[in-house]
C-alpha cells in the first residue's frame, strides 16, 4: 500500500490531470468523465477496450494493456497490467496515466473502486448494443483528442452494420443454438452482443428469454428447442469435440440436416469492430441454411 500512495503522489504531481473541466463525455454505465485535456496515457482494462482504443486512433497514447490482448498485434508490445482475474493496481499507477478504460462487467469491481478512490479517470466501456459499440469509439476517441479518426472509424463500422441489416435482416428466420462454451454447457441470452449480430442476420436465438447474459444449460433444454443450426465459437487448436457431442443425437434438426458451423470466437464475441468481420460469416452461414 505504501507504494500505491507513493505512486499516486508521484502521479498527481506529474500529471496535473483535473475533473473539473475540459472533455467530458459519458461512459455506458452513466458516469461523466471529465478531463482537463485530451488524455496522452491511457491504460486499458480489458482486450475489448484495447481494440476499441486504437480504432479510436488513440493508440499511441495507450501505455498499458490487460492480459490476453491479442490485438491489434502492436499493442503486444505494450506492459500489462493483469486482467479480468485481478489487476496489478502497482503497476496501472507506476504507468502514470490520465485515463483508465474499464471493463464494467468484467474487470474486478473493488479493484475498480480503489482505483476511482486513488483520484483516477475511469471510464466505464460496456457496449450492450452495436449502436453503442460504435459510440464508444467516438467517446474515447473524444477523451484521447483523436475525434476525427475515430468518426471514420464509427461511421464505417455503422456503415457495415447497415448493409449486413437490408441484406439479411428481412429474411426467413432461422432457429439458432449459439454455444460459446463446451464444457459446462453455455449460451447467451437476447441482450448479448452476438444475439444482436444473430438479429442482424435474421436469426432467432432460441435461448433469447435466459436471464443471464451468458448462462450454463442442459442438452435437454437444446433437444426441447430443436434449432434449425448450431454455431460454436471456434478457437484455434480447440478441434472437434464440440461436433462429437451433438453427433450423439442424431434427431436434433440441426444434426440431421448438418447444420453445425463454426465462427471465429475471438472476433464474434469480444465488442469491437473486428466482430463485423465475423458477422458476414455468421449471415453466411446463416443464409445457407435457410435456403436448404
Amino acid at each position: 500500500m505504501r507504494h500505491i500512495l507513493f505512486l499516486m503522489v508521484m502521479l498527481s504531481t506529474l500529471t496535473g490531470v483535473s475533473r473539473a473541466a475540459g472533455v467530458a463525455v459519458v461512459d455506458d454505465v452513466g458516469r461523466e468523465v471529465s478531463l482537463e485535456r485530451p488524455a496522452q496515457r491511457i491504460v486499458s482494462l480489458a482486450p475489448h477496450a484495447t481494440e476499441l482504443l486504437f480504432a479510436a486512433g488513440a493508440g499511441e497514447s495507450v501505455v498499458g494493456v490487460s492480459d490476453f490482448t491479442t490485438w491489434p498485434p502492436e499493442a503486444d508490445q505494450l506492459p500489462g497490467i493483469g486482467g479480468g482475474a485481478g489487476l496489478d493496481l502497482e503497476a496501472i499507477i507506476a504507468l502514470q496515466p490520465d485515463l483508465l478504460v474499464a471493463w464494467y462487467s468484467g474487470n474486478p469491481r473493488a479493484q475498480l473502486q480503489r482505483l476511482e478512490a486513488f483520484g483516477l479517470n475511469v471510464f466505464y466501456s460496456e457496449p450492450a448494443t452495436l449502436e453503442a459499440l460504435a459510440s464508444n469509439i467516438e467517446r474515447l476517441g473524444q477523451l484521447a483528442g483523436t475525434e476525427g479518426t475515430a468518426a471514420i472509424a464509427a461511421a464505417e463500422f455503422r456503415q457495415g452494420v447497415e448493409a449486413l441489416r437490408a441484406g439479411y435482416a428481412q429474411r426467413e428466420p432461422v432457429t439458432v443454438f449459439y454455444q460459446i462454451w463446451e464444457r459446462p454447457l453455455m449460451t447467451i441470452n437476447g441482450n448479448h452482443l452476438i444475439s444482436r449480430w444473430l438479429q442482424v442476420c435474421g436469426a432467432k436465438n432460441i435461448f433469447a428469454d435466459l436471464p443471464d447474459l451468458g448462462t450454463a444449460i442442459d442438452e435437454e433444454a437444446v433437444l426441447e428447442a430443436d434449432p434449425q443450426v448450431l454455431v460454436a465459437g471456434y478457437y484455434p487448436g480447440k478441434g472437434e469435440g464440440w461436433r462429437e457431442r451433438w453427433m450423439r443425437w442424431p434427431d436434433l434438426r440441426a444434426v440431421a440436416e448438418d447444420h453445425l458451423y463454426t465462427v471465429p470466437a475471438e472476433t464474434m464475441e469480444r465488442q469491437t469492430p473486428r466482430a463485423l468481420q465475423a458477422a458476414r460469416e455468421l449471415c453466411i452461414i446463416i443464409d445457407a441454411v435457410r435456403r436448404d
